[in-house]
């Protein structure tokens, strides 16, 4: 389990604008407030990558995503509820997010954690959290801390405690897309 004042920290840094190292249910994670411009600009400053290309958003309950979707296609549901390893899921008409966070078409990626410490850090920070993974733009991801470059780990407001020791390999999530109507798209799974 993990340490409560691993938590406070993270909290803390994330309610004042900063960005987190944290594991997730997948990869090693930058995170950050995902309502917060400045935020989320820290992280694609980090990641050296271009602000064009969207990142996606952690939730701990698939209870937030009516107040940051305009609309959630009734098959979601189902697909949140089946899935079995970890599913992104883009969605149409983002809403209550920073701008810079949000795709061109108005579409965001949302995943719903697994992960004990991450569903714990976002029920008390009580809004999404940016979850884009540990490397820097065309780079491949961390497989666990033990892989994640100095640069990034030096330009970070918090790395968290818990399972740095973790050296099992983990994989990125599914992701699909979703249209209005219910159309389903596969980008990787």
């Amino acid at each position: 389990m993990f340490e409560k004042e691993d938590l406070k920290n993270a909290l803390q840094v994330l309610r004042n604008g900063g960005v987190i190292l944290y594991p997730t249910d997948t990869v090693w994670g930058l995170g950050c407030d995902a309502t917060n411009v400045e935020a989320v600009k820290k992280i694609f400053t980090i990641k050296q990558r271009e602000d064009s290309k969207s990142m996606l958003v952690l939730m701990e309950n698939p209870n937030m995503l009516g107040a940051y979707l305009k609309d959630v296609p009734e098959v979601a549901w189902q697909l949140i509820e089946v899935t079995d390893k970890p599913l992104t899921i883009i969605y149409p008409g983002a809403k209550n997010f920073a701008p810079n966070l949000v795709a061109e078409d108005g579409s965001i990626g949302i995943r719903i954690t697994t992960e004990t410490f991450t569903e714990h850090l976002i029920q008390q920070f009580r809004r999404p959290v940016v979850s884009t993974s540990a490397n820097l733009s065309g780079k491949q991801a961390p497989q666990n801390f033990d892989e994640i470059e100095e640069g990034i780990l030096s330009a970070v407001d918090y790395v968290v405690q818990y399972r740095q020791g973790d050296t099992s390999k983990s994989k990125p999530s599914a992701i699909i897309k979703l249209g209005l109507s219910g159309q389903i798209q596969i980008i990787r799974s």
